[in-house]
């Protein structure tokens, strides 16, 4: 899944040579070939990616909101990837919780943090039900707001939201 997250990443900022990409280990660690030896790790690939496509922006505009960005990096890395059904629940309530107030995860400013989650979460969010995705509210919301934001979903199907909620019968 890495190589196709890195691959649209390229994509979204829009850099032109695409790099060569390996992994290693029973994890699958990315591993990007660069001219100045191996760059290793997902968070360490994509952070040089941005770097490369000089969009400092998507990193955090301040000490503070860089540290929220690699915050939410290793979040996705130690919590998203590789999370079993019964973790999957926890990871949607806590972020749930977290959107509750906020249009990305690091505030008011879309960062390289939302991208690595929206492609994290999205084989999770695919397999939502209906019912599920209302439970998880401020999720999907944060979800379909990305998944239309300009260039970020490329090889990954959309994912139906419905606008509006789904009463049982007992409440209308």
């Amino acid at each position: 899944m890495a190589l196709k997250e890195l691959s649209s990443l390229e994509k979204f900022l829009g850099l032109k040579k695409h790099n060569k990409y390996s992994t290693q280990g029973d994890n699958k660690v990315p591993v990007l070939q660069s001219n100045n030896g191996p760059v290793v790790g997902l968070l360490t690939v994509c952070s040089h990616l941005v770097n490369e496509a000089k969009r400092p922006e998507l990193l955090g505009s301040s000490t503070e909101h860089r540290a929220m960005v690699h915050q939410w990096l290793e979040y996705r890395v130690t919590k998203v990837d590789g999370c079993g059904r019964e973790e999957v629940k926890t990871v949607l309530k806590d972020l749930n919780l977290y959107l509750q107030d906020k249009v990305y995860l690091t505030g008011n400013c879309f960062t390289l943090a939302d991208a690595l989650m929206y492609y994290g979460l999205h084989p999770l969010v695919v397999d939502l039900a209906v019912h599920e995705k209302e439970q998880y509210m401020n999720v999907t919301r944060w979800f379909d707001h990305l998944q239309h934001y300009p260039g970020l979903r490329h090889h990954l199907a959309p994912v139906v939201v419905l606008r509006n909620r789904v009463y049982t019968s007992g409440h209308h």
